[in-house]
């Protein structure tokens, strides 16, 4: 029985459409039964979730799997639930995930938030969840992220678990719920996945068992279906066709059985018979193949050598024109490389000499001005030299021709003096006022006065000192000519300072 079904499964597989369906488990051609009515459970903590109860399939039909709160794997992510859709010909389970978004979920009206298109029981908002409690029991659990917003569900309420078929609900994606079919997904967590077991081994959840109303329609936490956390379902969604079901699963079943045993044995046939063809045309064309493999290799090696020769006489001449070509460039950059080494060698040779005649040219200036200045105070110190020489002869010339003319000019004088002393007196008349008697002298009888010495002519450009005067109240006896007095020493004549 299980075999078969896998069989269907693999034949359903590439015949529903991969766009409807996002993840395949099992198959079958009994449409699920119509979800039961129940009540939510309270949540137990903040941070979970609630995920709906679907019926799930197994070895001995479908079975309950009871909603559950349910912890995500991580901030942020939103559940979208299972479902079953019609492929044409059988149904096929698509796997719930987590997403950043809602998908699609075949328009299945699970309830809780889960109205057939995405889930108003909640939003993430800043890394936590925010709970509508419209539709979440959050009890008296104590929660601040609540808000309340009533949930308007666009589809029929009729309870029916499965999409397409006969009965079956008609929705299809929409723009936003393809996007978010085909993003990245998280499968079910280790909780999920082991509540989902739990419930396949478990007799009373089986369709067969309940009449689709089972004991255990959801639980406060996964895997716990004792307790007080239990809620039962309060009726069937729809009434169970049980017998129906199960005549109708078993004949398809055998079915299935009989058409892939005559499938089989008619593939096997074929397969013989066109393993013989081909095994006949494949020695021919292998044939075929090697006799042009072997010319094509022949022709292709003949190409390929004239192709490398071809290739190796291009390559070289291009390595001959590139060696050239850098050659050429190293050549020019050494001739450019030179030049301008050449250029700033007699640059720099064409400073220094410039440098050189100019600290040459400031010593011979330097020197020159030195030279002319001492030959301008050489000059200044001859030329005040004959000039104060010359103004000592023509000084000695005047005082010798001023002592001579004053020598000449008393020796005339003196003259003059002797003679007109030597010329005898006239003598006085007698007078009877006076004495007869021979006349006494004078108490100072005035002898001959000396003739003095005229005057020395100063020079003319220099005052001369004057004579000594000699003194009138010495009479001398006999008139001797005095001789001229020597000349005053001639005041020291200021020395001239050099020219400049």
């Amino acid at each position: 029985m299980r075999t078969s079904r896998f069989l269907l499964l693999a034949v359903l597989m590439m015949a529903v459409p991969a766009s409807l369906f996002a993840q395949f488990g099992v198959s079958i051609t009994i449409a699920p039964p119509a979800l039961p009515i129940y009540t939510q459970p309270m949540i137990p903590s903040a941070g979970y979730m609630w995920t709906p109860g679907y019926w799930g399939n197994g070895d001995e039909g479908y079975f309950w799997v009871p909603g559950t709160w349910v912890e995500p794997p991580e901030a942020g992510l939103l559940w979208t639930p299972g479902y079953w859709g019609w492929g044409g010909d059988a149904f096929a389970w698509n796997e719930g995930y987590w997403g950043a978004q809602v998908g699609f979920y075949g328009g299945v009206n699970y309830g809780f938030g889960y109205g057939g298109v995405g889930y108003g029981g909640g939003y993430w908002n800043n890394g936590g969840f925010y709970y509508n409690t419209s539709v979440n029991n959050v009890g008296g659990v104590q929660i601040t992220n609540v808000y309340n917003k009533t949930v308007i569900n666009e589809t029929t309420v009729n309870h029916v678990s499965y999409n397409g078929g006969s009965g079956g609900i008609t929705a299809r994606p929409t723009a936003a719920e393809e996007t978010a079919m085909h993003g990245q997904h998280t499968p079910a967590t280790a909780m999920q996945t082991q509540h989902v077991h739990a419930a396949s081994t478990n007799h009373a959840l089986l369709a067969s068992v309940n009449q689709g109303r089972p004991a255990i329609a959801a639980t406060a936490k996964p895997g716990e279906f004792s307790g007080s956390g239990v809620v039962a379902a309060k009726e069937a969604g729809a009434p169970y066709k049980a017998t129906e079901s199960k005549t109708t699963e078993k004949a398809a079943a055998n079915k299935t059985a009989e058409d892939k045993a005559t499938e089989n044995k008619a593939a096997e046939n074929k397969a013989a018979a066109t393993r013989t063809t081909e095994n006949k045309a494949a020695a021919d064309k292998a044939a075929e193949n090697k006799a042009s493999e072997n010319k094509a290799a022949e022709n292709k090696a003949a190409a390929t050598r004239t192709t490398e020769n071809k290739a190796a006489a291009n390559k070289a001449a291009e390595s001959k024109a590139s060696e050239n070509k850098a050659a050429e460039n190293k050549a020019t950059e050494d001739k450019a490389t030179e030049n301008k080494a050449a250029e700033n060698k007699a640059a720099a040779t064409r400073t220094t000499e410039n440098k050189a005649a100019a600290d040459k040219a400031a010593e011979n200036k330097a020197s020159e001005n030195r030279a002319a200045e001492s030959k301008a105070a050489a000059t200044r110190t001859t030329e005040n030299k004959a000039a104060a020489d010359k103004a000592s002869e023509n000084k000695a010339t005047e005082n010798k021709a001023a002592e001579n003319k004053a020598a000449a000019t008393r020796t005339t004088e003196n003259k003059a003096a002797a003679t007109k002393a030597a010329k005898p007196m006239a003598r006085p008349t007698a007078d009877s006022s006076k004495p007869t008697a021979t006349q006494k002298p004078a108490s100072h009888p005035a002898t001959t006065a000396h003739a003095q010495p005229a005057p020395r002519q100063p020079a003319a450009s220099r005052p001369e000192a004057a004579p000594h005067a000699q003194p009138a109240s010495h009479p001398v006896t006999t008139a001797h000519a005095q001789p001229a007095p020597p000349p005053a020493k001639e005041a020291a004549k200021p020395e001239e300072k050099p020219r400049q």
